[in-house]
């Protein structure tokens, strides 16, 4: 095997890993709100389901599964690519959805540290903090998934085009 089949080979074992984190993780959301007693998509966080006893199984097994595919997937890519840099922000995404599973919201002044969104957070965290009311109709877990949810969907697409072969073999 020579060595680019082998570095085109751990780019698409990172591809479907990296598809599979966020449809696993997608689906777990889906079903945790679909089963949890009095859970609103708009009034609570995705984090609450973590902490909810009909869904915290479910959830934070979701999450500690979705840190290990993106360790594993930041690992193969690192393998594939050679660059140091990408294991570390697989490594680091990876350390964070395992630690919101551990550190669940009912542990103060943990959860936060590991659960970090790029889209919205700053009207986010005004909001959370009290400075102002920026969720508007579509309440703190609507805000929430605006954070997460694009994320997801770029990791699938991601993943994706990891899986495809490279435009010089096609």
């Amino acid at each position: 095997m020579h060595g680019t089949d082998l570095a085109d080979n751990n780019r698409t074992a990172a591809g479907v890993l990296l598809f599979l984190l966020p449809v696993q993780f997608m689906t777990a959301l889906m079903a945790g709100a679909a089963i949890a007693p009095g859970y609103s998509i708009s009034r609570n966080a995705i984090s609450d389901l973590g902490v909810i006893d009909a869904t915290a199984w479910l959830f934070n097994a979701s999450r500690i599964i979705a840190g290990l595919l993106n360790i594993i997937g930041g690992y193969l890519l690192y393998r594939s690519y050679g660059k140091g840099w990408i294991l570390a922000v697989f490594v680091l995404a990876g350390i964070g959805a395992i630690g919101a599973a551990v550190f669940t919201l009912d542990i103060p002044g943990t959860h936060g540290l590991f659960a970090v969104g790029l889209v919205f957070l700053v009207t986010h965290a005004a909001s959370d903090f009290g400075i102002m009311n920026l969720y508007g109709p579509i309440g703190h877990g609507g805000s929430e998934r605006m954070i997460v949810y694009p994320a997801l969907l770029w990791l699938t697409a991601f993943g994706g085009y990891l899986m495809a072969p490279l435009a010089e073999k096609r």
